[in-house]
């Protein structure tokens, strides 16, 4: 799991990078401010939890494929896929509505959180 879960950061550090660049660079100006905003907001929190993931990898070489650990890799890239993803989709369409499954990625995010500080009980 180490090993994938150091790649899944990495590509959403990279990706976290490009979508931001071409928000500021492609988007600005073509969308509404709010949706631009929203869409910026994605690459934020993609990129914070693109650094826990590789967190998660680096921890798993000290105390191993804890359930916990692994958990919240999967529950934090999870996160990134529904309330980025949501808020990509939702400025890149404009279709609002699909802001609905953002909260569900937030609370994905939540859980890898708790996750993660649970999987501490394993550091000696």
């Amino acid at each position: 799991m180490k090993k994938t879960f150091l790649i899944l950061g990495s590509l959403n550090g990279f990706l976290a990078v490009a979508l931001g660049a071409f928000a500021a660079h492609g988007l600005k100006g073509t969308i509404p401010d709010k949706l631009l905003a929203s869409f910026e907001t994605g690459t934020d929190y993609q990129m914070y939890h693109a650094l826990a993931i590789v967190l998660v990898a680096l921890l798993s070489l000290r105390i191993g494929e804890a359930r916990e650990l692994v958990w919240s890799g999967w529950l934090l890239f999870l996160g990134i896929v529904l309330f980025s993803g949501s808020l990509y989709v939702m400025a890149l369409t404009q279709v609002t509505w699909l802001g609905i499954i953002t909260p569900f990625g937030g609370v994905s995010f939540l859980a890898g959180w708790v996750m993660l500080a649970l999987s501490a009980r394993k550091l000696s």
